[in-house]
């Protein structure tokens, strides 16, 4: 039972909204949208947990609702973490661009 003060007296008395503010919440996405491609070859096009490679500061992961960013890759094995196992692709650099949940990795530019 929720309880809610009463503006005009000071009393508290029973707000029956407040069983509607506690239905169950929406899942949140956790997975991204990524996408790994050449101009010749499409290498991953899917959902995944993780993205993990390496730019000129080191190594860094992308997970869920990361912030949006461009870098570019050095070589390195973009590693995906997908729902069905993980997925290595070597690549010798590229641009990977981070932008609402959606991850583009431009490879051979």
């Amino acid at each position: 039972m929720a309880l809610r003060q009463e503006a005009s007296t000071g009393e508290f008395v029973e707000d029956p909204s407040a069983s509607a503010a506690a239905a169950p919440v929406k899942k949140a996405i956790d997975t991204l949208r990524v996408k790994v491609w050449s101009p010749f070859r499409t290498y991953f096009d899917g959902e995944s947990k993780s993205v993990s490679g390496v730019n000129v500061t080191g190594p860094f992961d992308i997970l869920p609702h990361h912030h949006n960013f461009i870098s570019l890759l050095n070589a390195c094995d973009l590693q995906l973490r997908t729902t069905t196992g993980d997925i290595r692709i070597r690549i010798s650099g590229g641009v990977m661009q981070v932008h609402q949940n959606v991850v583009k990795v431009f490879l051979e530019v």
